[in-house]
């Protein structure tokens, strides 16, 4: 029997006790343990929202980032065998939603490294040596070695820059990672404009999609980021040239700024929509570099712009309201990802002010 014809026909516990009105009763006098939605942090809230979205491959794994991050150690352990479990033959993790889903079945990889090191469970081990040796190995990519967005579209995305380069370092394949994302840079980068276009179409050379899209510059910016944390100190040149590059793009966004903190949903076109998630992004990305020492904390009045604009998009029920919005993203909504940078953002700020008063 179909799944949904079977939930349609099978009787309600308790139906046949009471009207709805006793039902809704019922619920509302149910003693339940914890905090009340109402009496929740504002972090909090959004964390609670962000678990109760659906994800694709790319949202379960920038969520579980989020709580890496965030110290929620057991969460991120039950998240990384879930990743697991949805392992396609060929290594790619996540795999729900997105059948061509390349770059994206890497962004869990982090996680699942730090899971499989503090629990030993032989699956996560297992499940991320085959991931690295697809990414490595396998995974469709060019002529020139770099990795495609997708299994079956030979296109070049920015978001690819958060998405595989982080997991690659972290792996401690130092040279790869830096290869694709100079790859990516060549076919995507403009040097007048220091902002990544959307996407490249690398069958038809040619651009798929022009645009200076603001989430997927942010995408850049804080996939950079934790690559520059990740390179070893040995790689002296290395590391400087990737956090100047780094500036290049924040300085690049930066220009687009709107006085309230927000941005374009494309950078330099105040004809589409205001949208919440660069500068929650980019916020991130400022506290890290000043926490970090690669960023000047003259960055950090942008910052705090972004962050208070951020704050005054969440609503009652912790969404982040007016990010560019699932399933299509081509309108403002709400999204895991909108989410996640919310999440991640606190967390680099509140690092920034322990460290600061730390020094103090």
């Amino acid at each position: 029997m179909k799944r949904r014809a079977f939930i349609q026909k099978a009787p309600i516990a308790g139906m046949a006790l009471g009207t709805t009105a006793s039902l809704l009763a019922a619920c509302t006098t149910t003693k339940k343990e914890g905090l009340s939605f109402s009496q929740k942090t504002i972090l909090e809230k959004v964390k609670t929202a962000m678990l109760s979205m659906q994800r694709a491959t790319w949202e379960q794994g920038v969520a579980m980032q989020a709580m890496l991050e965030s110290g929620e150690k057991e969460l991120v352990i039950l998240m990384a065998k879930d990743a697991v479990l949805r392992q396609t033959a060929d290594g790619r993790v996540a795999m729900c939603g997105e059948d061509g889903a390349l770059t994206d079945a890497a962004s869990p990889g982090e996680a699942i490294i730090w899971a499989a090191h503090q629990t030993g469970d032989e699956k996560l081990l297992e499940g991320q040596q085959k991931l690295l040796k697809y990414m490595m190995v396998d995974a469709p990519r060019n002529s020139e070695g770099i990795i495609y967005h997708f299994t079956n579209t030979p296109q070049f995305w920015s978001d690819c820059n958060y998405m595989l380069p982080p997991y690659l370092a972290v792996s401690g394949e130092y040279t790869e990672c830096l290869k694709q994302i100079y790859g990516v840079k060549g076919y995507l980068w403009n040097e007048e404009k220091q902002l990544f276009s959307h996407m490249w179409h690398d069958g038809d050379k040619r651009f798929a999609r022009k645009d200076f899209w603001g989430v997927g510059n942010g995408w850049s910016a804080a996939g950079f980021t934790r690559v520059i944390a990740a390179l070893p100190d040995s790689m002296v040149k290395e590391k400087q040239d990737l956090i100047d590059f780094t500036i290049q793009l924040i300085d690049g966004c930066l220009v687009h700024q709107r006085p309230d903190g927000f941005f374009y949903d494309v950078l330099d076109k105040p004809e589409t929509f205001i949208e919440t998630n660069l500068g929650q992004q980019l916020a991130y990305t400022i506290y890290k570099g000043v926490n970090a020492g690669w960023l000047k904390s003259e960055y950090l009045e942008s910052a705090h712009k972004m962050r208070a604009a951020a704050h005054s998009k969440v609503d009652e029920y912790g969404l982040v309201q007016g990010v560019c919005g699932s399933p299509n993203f081509n309108a403002p909504g709400t999204a895991t990802e909108g989410q996640v940078f919310f999440i991640l953002m606190e967390v680099a700020y509140q690092q920034l002010s322990n460290h600061s008063k730390s020094n103090t």
